[in-house]
């Protein structure tokens, strides 16, 4: 995680632009704070990718709230769309002409966290401005993209050039919800978080909003808040099944997110927007970048060794 924040602020000079992708479906909880920093003073954009998955209602409230607190312009795109990816490049374009002698050429940046869409809106970005192919590895994993690739055309007139960035996870998130809705959403590997807390936070998720019929989707015969009950007739209806007939709740489970993941229960959002609750998650988590479990005993560390050197200064002074 270090060395990829390393290398985006090595890789930070020779970018006009900054594309920080999230995810529409945890627009909150997909902001890395860490970013801040380095990005400063630069030209950003900020794009909510996968806003197929989420409902549409959220895009006025998420403008709102970012439009307090920045003066970036906020997109929504769908990487399926061309008409969606290509005001990404409309922005570009808007810049380069402002200025065309100090940006002959663009050189854009994209970074986010992990599994947020941003290989696949550098393909889509490929495909919409040159129409070219794939050009960066995706995958429904986090993590597909592990090195800083080398410049990526997508678009001749005015030439402008992506770079990819490995995908930069917060190194600890103290809140154990904003955690569960990232990795529920793909952003922490799956044999890091505990598919079975994230099967019963889901459940819990569905149960709490009352337009989603996961029964039927699912073809379950009634709705539940007990996850072990829901992954028996879940497993009975999918087939999944070990030797004896037992029911094999790993593979339940493993159906239950991947049918999360791919929208099988229609457009959804899991950070809640309404304004006190908005103001409350800035106050609470982006006042300051969280550290890593492993920075913040180096900092407990750092503040002994200072207090026990203070004690001994002034056991000296006190000696002289």
């Amino acid at each position: 995680m270090m060395a990829g924040l390393r290398e985006m602020r090595d890789q930070m000079r020779t970018v006009d632009l900054v594309i920080e992708t999230r995810d529409a479906r945890i627009p909150l909880s997909s902001i890395n704070k860490q970013f801040e920093q380095i990005v400063k003073g630069k030209h950003r954009v900020i794009v909510y990718n996968k806003a197929d998955l989420a409902p549409i209602s959220i895009q006025t409230p998420v403008r709102e709230a970012l439009a307090k607190r920045s003066h970036h312009k906020v997109l929504f795109t769908n990487t399926n769309v061309n008409k969606s990816v290509r005001q990404i490049l409309d922005v570009a374009r808007e810049l380069s002409a402002r200025d065309p002698i100090r940006y002959p050429e663009l050189s854009i940046m994209v970074i986010g966290m992990p599994n947020v869409g941003k290989s696949s809106l550098i393909n889509a970005l490929r495909r919409t401005g040159i129409n070219r192919g794939k050009a960066a590895n995706t995958g429904a994993k986090p993590g597909v993209t592990r090195t800083l690739s080398s410049r990526i055309r997508v678009l001749e007139s005015p030439p402008i050039y992506l770079v990819d960035t490995p995908g930069v996870m917060i190194p600890y998130i103290p809140d154990p919800i904003v955690a569960l809705k990232v990795a529920l959403t793909g952003g922490i590997k799956d044999n890091i978080a505990d598919e079975g807390v994230l099967a019963d936070y889901l459940l819990y998720r569905l149960n709490r909003f009352a337009d989603i019929d996961y029964c039927s989707i699912l073809g379950i015969s009634q709705p539940t808040d007990d996850i072990n009950e829901f992954l028996q007739m879940l497993g009975r209806k999918i087939g999944a099944l070990r030797q004896g007939g037992e029911i094999d709740t790993d593979k339940a489970i493993q159906f239950f997110l991947r049918a999360f993941r791919q929208g099988k229960f229609g457009q959804l959002c899991l950070d809640d927007l309404a304004p006190h609750a908005v103001d409350e998650f800035f106050k609470r988590s982006m006042e300051e970048a969280p550290l890593s479990k492993n920075q913040a005993q180096k900092a407990k560390r750092a503040a002994q060794r200072q207090r026990s050197l203070e004690k001994a200064q002034k056991r000296g002074s006190r000696s002289h």
